[in-house]
């Protein structure tokens, strides 16, 4: 009897368990799982939404890879964007870090206040306010020319459009920084001490003893970061529209635009695919890099 009541209480908690995920098991099969399968099956269609589909193989990754013009200049634009803006993010947010791990009067509000743009700064608001400082009569240029410096074109140069646009994201390094500041908070003093004693100064002791001792996270953070960075749509779409001269036309644009401005909804999520596939090497390739420069307790020394 006991055993059978045992079992009795399992399986009713067994069944509460599926009913507290159920919404979590909703939301994943429709807003997850359902739109990814149909943009997988999409992207070997002919679809425009207003008429069926019509099954054509690797006809849009084809056409998308040999023939789009345009797609060459996205793709290199993209991979510029992430390289811009990955490194200048990951160190702005560890010198940032390192400077706020220290215990004085009113840290806590600079740490705030550092933290702040990470809040808004992926909103189309933010990108406009952006777009109105880099003008050829924004603020920007105001301000240098106010110490007599001439101001650039910045968002009509398409040497510095694509840079201006990693500026705004780069400003945003706030998760980053509290994800370094917290693993900088777990490095132990002894290492620091025995390091003194050894007599290597502040350079040394950053190479020899805080980088080892945060890879873990510095690789997390870029592989975040480069995620974020192959998908960027927010920025390219309100403040250049992928100018001037396509030197802004991101991937995630151009799939908006495919989709979205043109209906080809099959041409678009074969775009969409493209990006998932650069995302999925990015991560390889920096996985195999680990080895080299990311080191975890568990390691034999």
């Amino acid at each position: 009897m006991k055993g059978k009541k045992c079992i009795s209480v399992n399986t009713r908690r067994g069944r509460m368990a599926y009913v507290y995920i159920l919404p979590w098991l909703i939301g994943f099969f429709i807003l997850q799982a359902y739109p990814l399968v149909s943009s997988l099956i999409y992207s070997f269609c002919d679809y425009n939404v207003l008429s069926d589909m019509k099954f054509i193989g690797l006809k849009n990754y084809i056409a998308l890879i040999t023939k789009d013009k345009e797609f060459k200049k996205s793709f290199l634009a993209t991979v510029q964007y992430t390289l811009y803006t990955v490194p200048f993010k990951i160190i702005m947010s560890l010198l940032i870090a390192l400077l706020l791990n220290k215990s004085r009067k009113g840290i806590g509000v600079l740490r705030t206040i550092y933290y702040l743009p990470s809040l808004f700064g992926g909103s189309i608001a933010v990108a406009i306010l952006w777009k109105l400082m880099f003008m050829d009569n924004g603020l920007i240029n105001a301000f240098l020319t106010h110490i007599g410096i001439k101001g650039s074109s910045w968002l009509g140069d398409p040497k510095l459009a694509l840079p201006t646009l990693s500026l705004l994201e780069a400003w945003q390094f706030g998760s980053s920084m509290v994800m370094f500041l917290a693993a900088l908070k777990q490095v132990p003093a002894s290492l620091y001490e025995a390091a003194a004693i050894d007599g290597a100064g502040n350079f040394r002791s950053f190479f020899s003893v805080t980088f080892p001792q945060i890879s873990p996270i510095i690789f997390f953070c870029i592989i975040m970061q480069s995620i974020n960075a192959l998908q960027n749509f927010t920025s390219a779409f309100a403040i250049t529209q992928g100018g001037p001269v396509k030197s802004t036309y991101m991937l995630g644009l151009k799939l908006y635009n495919d989709g979205f401005t043109y209906f080809k909804m099959g041409y678009a999520a074969a775009t969409s695919w493209v990006i998932f596939l650069m995302i999925v090497m990015a991560t390889i390739l920096l996985f195999a890099s680990s080895k080299l420069w990311v080191f975890y307790g568990d390691e034999a020394s």
